[in-house]
């Protein structure tokens, strides 16, 4: 199977490639800077996994930049993680609409326009396909400085919902993975006072792991999840 992974060359976007990889499949990465990382994992796979370099923040070159110039028509994709994602933390009496523009246009506005011409190339090959949306803790229990952040995934959230709706009768199944709070570089300004609050908050009282995040994507992709869509499952160590 071809697989399109965007945030692939750290935390667990590469941890989705690594597990894909792994049973086999073929992945096409999309990040933004190449990690020591990926070409480590490059090494291991040389034949099955790819890279490209792209500014996911201009989602009006996205067509060109990824459907013409990497991943063509000639590729059958049977599934899309949407996993690149940027962070604008501060409280809403804050809000600087310059940066939560620049917010949105990493984590809904290129998504959205990925997504339409992920399904469009599977509508060309028939494709019975799977979208993933990578979301967030966040948007389903508050946390102080997040509102902006949050908004951009419940706003995935949605859309997902509506995508699994429009195109079920195709095949093509759209869920979302909501991680709870990970050890990845998006968290690693974190005091561990903060840290600690934010694991008190779940039933397991630690950390999300990054490789349960990866598997359940893996699933959510396979045929072994073909009754399951417009869901969001969340993976997040019991947080309520």
């Amino acid at each position: 199977m071809n697989y399109l992974v965007t945030g692939c060359s750290r935390g667990v976007g590469l941890k989705i490639c690594e597990v894909l990889l792994r049973q086999g499949h073929i992945v096409y990465g999309i990040a933004r800077s190449y990690s020591e990382e990926f070409r480590l994992l490059g090494e291991q796979y040389r034949d099955r996994l790819f890279f490209k370099s792209i500014d996911l923040a201009d989602s009006e070159k996205i067509r060109d930049s990824v459907f013409r110039n990497y991943i063509t028509n000639e590729v059958v994709l049977h599934g899309y993680v949407n996993n690149a994602a940027i962070a604008y933390d501060d409280i809403v009496t804050n809000l600087n609409l310059l940066h939560l523009k620049n917010m949105y246009e990493v984590n809904v506005f290129t998504p959205l326009i990925i997504t339409k011409y992920v399904i469009r190339n599977m509508i060309l090959h028939r494709t019975k396909g799977a979208i993933i949306h990578i979301s967030s803790i966040s948007a389903h229990t508050g946390y102080k400085g997040l509102a902006m952040y949050a908004s951009s995934k419940g706003a995935l959230e949605a859309f997902s919902k509506d995508t699994a709706r429009e195109w079920g009768e195709r095949g093509i199944r759209s869920n979302v993975v909501v991680p709870g709070f990970m050890e990845t570089a998006m968290s690693e300004n974190l005091s561990e006072e903060q840290k600690d609050r934010i694991y008190k908050r779940t039933s397991l009282k630690k950390a999300t792991s990054i490789e349960s995040v990866a598997e359940t994507v893996a699933f959510l992709l396979s045929d072994k999840a073909c009754s399951i869509t417009g869901q969001n499952i969340h993976v997040d160590s019991g947080t309520i």
